[in-house]
């Protein structure tokens, strides 16, 4: 297939484009701005999409035979000029749906939409949390495209942790370098939890429902319900320091408060579906080994 993977420049679309390159699929990439040159990413083809802000070229669109949109705007992303609803409210309730129909309308035959578990693991706060509505009404509006002609899965992932050969990410590597002692902050988690997953059990899910995703549906994917303390031991562990790590009750900059949509202390957890992971062929168990080559990669500089 020819796909086209907008947010091909993140660690989501940067590392399915690689195994679906891998699997014979013609791929392209999609961003704001290009990926770095001589690194694997770099030597994708591109394309300069910005589906916020930019009219739509459906004749670009038409190229391809499917869509893998992973873009949508996290707490990360609110410009500094504009109130946070407003902002999410624009790039992920209006702009998501717009561009996936905007796909659908230049014959673009599959779309798979990477979402958020929020709406699926924590309904209760749709009513208060404007991102995570906006992240609900980004998949509701995608999936009702889907029809005969036109293929829309959505799966929606907790936290990602993982690694692109080539590409900083910043989170990562910043926890990968406080393992090692090189960042001047506290040996501490604080209290609370989530479900994460490595970023190469979202791209196995990815590729498997680019082929056999149930038409119209929401996947809830997931791994591991760790605590704090459990995710950044990992990265301990891979460092080489085994001791216990306390949990002090105070924020911690690595993972601030912003991150914690019941409050600091709190959990987001839920039981992993094991047969829908078995129909999707994606891997479990998977964050202890990603930590470990997150921490290789800061260590070998690549």
């Amino acid at each position: 297939m020819k796909v086209l993977i907008l947010g091909g420049n993140g660690m989501v679309g940067g590392h399915s484009a690689l195994r679906l390159t891998e699997l014979g699929h013609k791929v392209t990439l999609a961003s704001r701005t290009a990926p770095a040159t001589g690194t694997p990413l770099g030597s994708l083809p591109w394309i300069q999409i910005d589906y916020v802000n930019d009219p739509v070229n459906e004749a670009v669109l038409g190229a391809f035979d499917a869509l893998v949109f992973a873009a949508g705007n996290d707490i990360r992303h609110v410009p500094e000029d504009t109130p946070a609803d407003v902002h999410w409210g624009r790039a992920n309730s209006e702009a998501v749906p717009a561009f996936i129909e905007s796909a659908k309308a230049a014959g673009v035959k599959r779309a798979i939409v990477i979402g958020s578990f929020y709406p699926q693991a924590a309904p209760e706060l749709l009513a208060t949390e404007p991102y995570i509505a906006s992240r609900k009404a980004a998949d509701d509006g995608a999936r009702a495209l889907a029809d005969d002609s036109f293929h829309v899965v959505s799966l929606n992932a907790p936290v990602i942790i993982g690694h692109v050969p080539g590409l900083l990410i910043p989170a990562y590597d910043a926890y990968a370098r406080w393992a090692l002692g090189q960042l001047p902050l506290p040996r501490q988690a604080p209290p609370g939890g989530t479900n994460v997953i490595s970023v190469d059990t979202l791209t196995d899910a990815i590729v498997d429902a680019l082929d056999r995703g149930e038409n119209g549906r929401a996947y809830l994917i997931g791994d591991e319900n760790l605590t704090w303390a459990q995710l950044l031991q990992y990265f301990l562990d891979a460092a080489g320091d085994k001791d216990p790590l306390p949990v002090v009750d105070e924020e911690f900059p690595l993972l601030p408060d912003s991150m914690m949509m019941r409050g600091r202390g709190s959990t987001i957890y839920f039981d992993l579906d094991l047969e829908q992971a078995k129909e999707l062929g994606y891997r479990t168990n998977d964050v202890a080994r990603t930590a470990n080559i997150i921490v290789e990669a800061v260590k070998s500089g690549t």
